[in-house]
């Protein structure tokens, strides 16, 4: 069965991956925002990123990552998200909202509290 929001996802996802900024705001909706969490533990973003440009430069500042990062698309919260993990801590935590085929809305987890349960081995 086709869902909209898990394909949109996984574009984000590869897009993310090639660290492409137009690939990025193609799949962002033009009024789009994200919100980093931080937890005042580690350095995030303070303030919500608005628009396709500001989402798309602050997604490849957080999850361009070191080169040997693996950024996968899991269930967060019931629907497609993305994990991404250096050698199998997990780093970030991102929850999508859709609208149709673009990214309206990201929630970009970086408090390594919130984190321990995303960590593999």
């Amino acid at each position: 069965m086709f869902d909209p929001h898990d394909a949109t996802v996984r574009r984000f996802a590869a897009a993310c991956r090639r660290r492409d900024g137009a690939a990025l705001e193609a799949i962002l909706g033009d009024d789009a925002v994200a919100t980093c969490d931080g937890g005042d533990l580690v350095p995030a973003p303070a303030g919500t990123a608005r628009g396709a440009a500001e989402v798309a430069r602050l997604v490849i500042e957080v999850l361009g990552g070191p080169a040997d990062a693996e950024l996968t698309v899991e269930s967060v919260n019931g629907r497609a998200g993305l994990a991404l993990r250096h050698a199998s801590r997990a780093v970030a935590v991102v929850g999508a909202e859709t609208a149709g085929s673009r990214i309206t809305t990201l929630w970009i987890v970086l408090n390594p509290a919130k984190l321990t349960a995303w960590h593999r081995g």
